[in-house]
């Protein structure tokens, strides 16, 4: 018996050219052995069975003969309807027809409207027409949105330039190290590769002549987290690749947060160190001063001064400044300088008593 060909393309006998269409868009795109690399031997089979169908069913005389004879007739020689029997032919003998099978790959490249979507990217498959492995990933459907025009001019859709964001911290923050929520909106579009055959309405757009590419965008909310690592500095950067508006024939944009520094009412950093400013008296920097501080992890440091302190002068202490990003186990220096308050007047005997002490040392 026969192949069935309307059993094949899933349509029944009394199918239109748009079901036809319909149906063979949808197997091709299901069954084409690019699609199926693990099963490509059965995939390419039933793709030339679902060609060949088509290929015969679309063509009213070829279909006509079929439905007459069947496969083995229209695989044989007979008489093309309405010929009214054999008719003579140019050397007096019969007109008969013959059925010439088309290539798989003619039928698909000649229905989509190409004969490759990437130009000459890459190997084709043994025995095919120039689709190359791949054709069926996201990219091949991204350069569908973007119309044959820019299909075949640009081998590659582009990649949008990346947005960029400050994410303020505090240096709290960048001290302990965090977690953070952020929420972030864009515009997303439907391309999970089916092709859509509704008709063109609001929110889509005819690619090709009977092809209808879902491109619906939507605005979608998501929230991102961010590991704010210990010792991290102002510019870092974090990365969330293609986080960016979706658009046609485009990669979306990578979404970048950039580290700022808040303002500290406490310290200042330089680079892994931290810096305190104490305000001392003339008195406490000549006679000596203790100093006490609080951490940025809440703890107190105490720390003597006995050296005479000058107004350039600063006490450096060894690991209580900031993690080291690379070896978060060690830390940078707390730097503590001073602000020293000299007295605006002295009376005469407080002059003649400073001259004295300071004449004696």
């Amino acid at each position: 018996m026969g192949l069935d060909y309307y059993r094949i393309l899933e349509v029944d006998r009394s199918a239109k050219e748009d079901d036809l269409k319909k149906a063979y868009r949808k197997l091709a795109m299901k069954w084409h052995p690019d699609k199926n690399p693990n099963s490509n031997k059965e995939a390419e089979a039933k793709f030339k069975k679902i060609s060949e169908a088509y290929d015969v069913l679309s063509d009213p005389q070829k279909r006509a003969i079929y439905d007459q004879y069947g496969e083995e007739g229209l695989k044989g020689q007979v008489p093309p309807p309405g010929a009214g029997g054999f008719s003579g032919g140019s050397d007096g003998g019969p007109t008969t027809f013959r059925f010439n099978p088309r290539s798989a790959d003619d039928i698909f490249s000649e229905f989509f409207g190409f004969s490759s979507p990437f130009g000459d990217l890459g190997g084709s498959r043994a025995g095919g027409s120039g689709f190359p492995r791949g054709m069926f990933s996201e990219d091949f459907f991204t350069s569908l949105r973007g119309g044959v025009g820019e299909a075949s001019s640009s081998n590659m859709p582009r990649k949008g330039p990346p947005i960029e964001r400050a994410l303020a911290c505090s240096l709290d923050d960048l001290y302990k190290g965090t977690s953070k929520k952020m929420k972030i909106s864009r515009d997303v579009i439907d391309h999970t590769g089916m092709l859509t055959d509704t008709g063109k309405g609001e929110g889509q757009e005819a690619v090709f002549d009977d092809i209808l590419i879902s491109r619906r965008a939507t605005t979608t909310q998501e929230i991102l987290t961010i590991e704010i690592k210990p010792g991290w500095k102002k510019g870092t950067k974090i990365t969330f690749p293609e986080k960016g508006n979706e658009q046609r024939g485009v990669i979306p944009s990578d979404l970048i947060f950039i580290i700022d520094e808040k303002p500290h009412l406490v310290f200042k950093r330089d680079g892994n160190d931290l810096i305190y400013t104490q305000k001392i008296s003339l008195v406490e920097a000549l006679t000596g001063y203790t100093v006490q501080v609080t951490s940025l992890d809440g703890r107190t440091l105490t720390i003597p001064v006995s050296s005479i302190i000058s107004p350039a002068y600063e006490e450096v202490v060894k690991g209580e400044g900031m993690p080291i990003p690379k070896e978060p186990s060690k830390k940078g220096n707390l730097r503590i300088k001073f602000n020293i308050k000299f007295p605006t007047k002295l009376t005469s005997e407080q002059k003649t008593g400073m001259k004295r002490l300071l004449s004696s040392s």
